[in-house]
């Protein structure tokens, strides 16, 4: 069904068969074609860039050898109407009536997998969020959430198996940091002690909650020695901690499959034992390391520490793995994860991380082809900062939880489709603006309400007829007649398995609201075309025009069911 990568293929073949009978020169493979969507101004329906690529092995101009080439293509392919030049050396292609009506058909029987991308079958493992478990998400960790869900539920649209993982560092300085705010909290509700003015502790309203809830099971009974209550209280702080987690991101409308913990990981003691295996293959040795950017090589004692050779593998720097203590660093504890993951014989891995960690990714990149020998793949996608704003100006919010904005804070201002659709209305490399002014309004201008409202006004049409659009079908024999408005929306249609397609392989989910609001908006257009004239009315004196046009509104909402399924927002049939 992605007619552009069908056609690809296709026309590959026929240059074949032009190069045997000796109309055309080229090389023993052609590179670079590509079938895409034309543009506007062209009025046809898809376009190719062959004539630029082989006009200097045919010794001719792009534009000569583009005329040369048109008049093969009209001859030889019955489904196209026209095919034309144009400069600087495009043929562009226009389909047949019987075509488009065939492929429509072909949309309503494909329904729910219309779009879908078999070119391969993959066992990823992706991991997303992972923020400390100190505290609530908040709405950077928002992004990277919605992020990793969403190219979950995409990799899983095309038939893939995907594991989604959420990592818990509950192993170190921080960790400890938390449980004693927690120890002063109860302290403070308990005895009446005040809370420690420390920079290190966590002052957040939420600590009260857990310490609270603490005292209420009555687990621990005395709390008068940090030190001896010290793994009880950490455990059941931190459980109350994860469970914040947890529902803030089914909130969010997310689940993952497994929650691994990094101190499991170091009692199981796999940390030593991939450390063992990187020295074994000599990726590991003892050395010195230099003074960290910014500060005077003068103050800085040089010392030998054990580093892994990542250099060796694409990063810019050895990397230390092993304290002056014999602690392990967390970039090892990160080695043993990721070989943890490797263990579980995934084909490729993935990870979400936040803003702060885009200098972490060549280090831990380097690690997996250590560890996997170059076997497993690793791909980073990093989430930017989000800003909230209303009316040009930074938008401040009432913060319920602590010193700053959670994911509660936002959903229940906005609700979860509106934080789910505009949080992958950018690409996830660049910074995001979150308007409050746009989010709320029903408009043109708040894009999750346009999509929907496109697909409410549809199933409006399907009831006042009196059908059932989840039931609709159409007999093959209908009469096929689109003017030149519904052709132009059946043809944004057809982009729908390319967006998919370009989404999938560069797993850049930002393609798909872009091109739902796209979608929408040539249909709203039309709507609105029938209160000036009658002709463009969907419904005319209590009955549908033609059957044409009820196809098109069924396929119009096939598309944006699908791709607001794969973003995780609701397609209300009404508003």
């Amino acid at each position: 069904m992605n007619i552009f990568l069908n056609y690809k293929k296709k026309f590959l073949k026929y240059l074949l068969s032009l190069k045997k009978k000796k109309i055309i020169d080229f090389p023993e493979d052609i590179k670079n074609l590509t079938v895409e969507i034309s543009p506007k101004e062209q009025s046809s329906d898809m376009s190719c860039n062959v004539a630029m690529l082989l006009s200097k092995y045919n010794n001719k101009a792009p534009i000569d050898l583009a005329d040369k080439l048109k008049e093969h293509f009209k001859e030889d392919f019955n489904e196209f109407q026209d095919v034309k030049s144009a400069r600087p050396g495009f043929l562009n292609f226009s389909f047949k009536s019987e075509f488009w009506k065939k492929y429509i058909i072909e949309i309503l029987k494909q329904d729910s997998k219309f779009g879908i991308d078999n070119s391969s079958k993959v066992n990823y493992n992706l991991e997303f969020v992972s923020a400390n478990p100190t505290g609530p998400m908040h709405v950077g960790h928002c992004r990277g959430a919605i992020l990793g869900d969403v190219i979950a539920n995409l990799l899983k649209f095309n038939g893939n198996k995907v594991h989604k993982e959420y990592y818990v560092n509950d192993y170190g300085g921080q960790i400890r940091n938390f449980v004693q705010s927690v120890y002063y909290r109860i302290l403070e509700i308990k005895e009446d002690k005040k809370f420690p003015d420390d920079k290190d502790l966590y002052p957040g309203n939420y600590i009260i909650d857990i310490a609270e809830k603490i005292l209420k099971e009555k687990k621990i009974k005395n709390f008068s020695n940090f030190d001896k209550i010290y793994n009880s209280l950490s455990e059941e702080s931190l459980n109350s901690s994860i469970k914040l987690i947890k529902k803030n991101l089914k909130d969010l409308g997310i689940r993952h499959d497994i929650f691994v913990k990094e101190s499991q990981l170091i009692k199981k003691k796999l940390v030593t034992k991939v450390i063992d295996k990187l020295k074994k293959n000599n990726h590991v040795y003892t050395g010195k390391i230099e003074a960290p950017k910014g500060e005077s090589d003068k103050n800085w004692k040089s010392r030998d520490l054990l580093l892994f050779r990542s250099t060796k593998f694409g990063d810019d720097a050895d990397r230390v793995i092993q304290k002056e203590d014999k602690s392990w660093t967390y970039f090892a504890n990160d080695i043993a994860y990721h070989s943890y993951k490797i263990d579980r014989k995934f084909d490729v891995l993935i990870n979400i991380l936040g803003a702060d960690h885009a200098g972490y990714i060549k280090r831990i990149k380097a690690a997996v082809k250590a560890i996997s020998n170059n076997k497993v793949e690793l791909i980073c996608k990093v989430s930017q900062l989000v800003k909230l704003s209303k009316e040009g100006k930074p938008f401040k919010m009432s913060k319920r939880k602590g010193d700053y904005i959670t994911a509660e804070d936002l959903l229940n201002e906005v609700g979860k489709d509106s934080v789910r659709f505009i949080m992958l209305n950018r690409s996830n490399d660049v910074e995001l603006d979150f308007d409050f002014q746009k989010v709320t309004e029903k408009s043109k201008e708040n894009p999750v309400f346009y999509v929907q409202y496109a697909y409410a006004r549809i199933n409006s049409i399907f009831r006042l007829i009196k059908l059932d659009i989840d039931k609709y079908k159409i007999n093959k024999d209908f009469d096929f007649d689109l003017n030149n408005h519904e052709l132009e929306i059946l043809r944004k249609i057809s982009e729908w398995p390319k967006c998919i397609e370009m989404s999938y392989k560069k797993l850049e989910p930002h393609r798909i609201p872009y091109y739902l609001y796209d979608l929408s908006t040539l249909f709203h257009s039309y709507w609105n075309m029938g209160k000036e004239n009658k002709s463009y009315r969907f419904i005319q004196d209590g009955k549908i025009k033609n059957n044409s046009r009820l196809t098109l509104l069924k396929a119009i909402s096939i598309v944006i069911q699908n791709g607001m399924s794969i973003l995780g927002v609701s397609t209300p049939k009404s508003m």
